[in-house]
């Protein structure tokens, strides 16, 4: 267990310029629902909506829901974005392949596949959190739900980068992995919360609780998520016995 965080952060350390340079994309992806005109807030470096707040007046414009479709679109182009230049960086030091050229001949065909598995998945999520809102069931439904899709697509975006995997298989490859190999999932999940939990706990201490949403906001998108993106990918690649060691 412990060589597969020394080998995520020697891949980090390695690649940290071009890392930072990709995950601007993912300060973008947080920030979009942010700038839009909508009722969100930020918590442990995340952007999250308050779908009480659209739906409590009962009364949706169309232009409301053309601006959060937008915005959630672009979103997730920026965020499919992010995961896959990363996870290409992975691919590029596991292969030996120089990251400028063959690496990312394909990053297009790549995008718009972790897209298509992004962009329903957060449909389904918002479509949840309006029925939990209608039902007054949206404190336990929503985060049950976000939990079994986050589980089923968590080796996806890997499959597809690192196998050229089709969308559908690369979503059994996810569920087969994290099924029959929990080790790495579980530490991805303990890791990441006890990482963003203590940042997020600092940065408050240090700059207090109004300016540290966003500090953490930009930490987390910049230095903390693309660590995370490396390790899942890595974890992915420990089905290939040679690329393990």
């Amino acid at each position: 267990m412990s060589n597969i965080l020394a080998e995520s952060y020697e891949t980090y350390r390695e690649n940290l310029k071009l890392i930072v340079l990709f995950s601007i994309s993912f300060v973008i992806a947080f920030a979009i629902p942010l700038l839009a005109p909508l009722p969100t807030y930020i918590s442990a470096g995340a952007i999250f909506l308050r779908n009480a707040s659209i739906f409590s007046n009962g009364n949706v414009s169309a232009i409301a829901l053309v601006v959060i479709t937008l915005s959630t679109i672009f979103s997730m182009l920026f965020l499919s974005f992010a995961f896959v230049a990363i996870s290409l960086i992975v691919k590029a030091r596991k292969t030996h392949v120089n990251i400028s050229n063959r690496a990312f001949n394909d990053i297009e065909k790549y995008v718009g596949k972790v897209f298509i598995i992004f962009a329903p998945a957060m449909f389904i999520v918002l479509m949840v959190n309006l029925l939990g809102y209608i039902s007054g069931g949206s404190a336990f439904l929503t985060p049950v739900i976000e939990f079994i899709i986050f589980t089923l697509i968590f080796y996806a975006p890997a499959a597809i980068v690192i196998d050229n995997k089709s969308i559908v298989r690369s979503i059994k490859e996810s569920i087969r992995l994290v099924v029959g190999q929990p080790k790495y999932f579980v530490l991805w999940l303990v890791l990441a919360f006890v990482i963003i939990s203590l940042a997020d706990l600092v940065i408050i201490f240090a700059t207090g609780t109004f300016w540290s949403r966003y500090i953490m906001l930009v930490v987390n998108s910049l230095f903390i998520t693309p660590y995370f993106v490396i390790l899942a990918v890595e974890s992915y690649t420990r089905r290939f016995k040679l690329l393990s060691h």
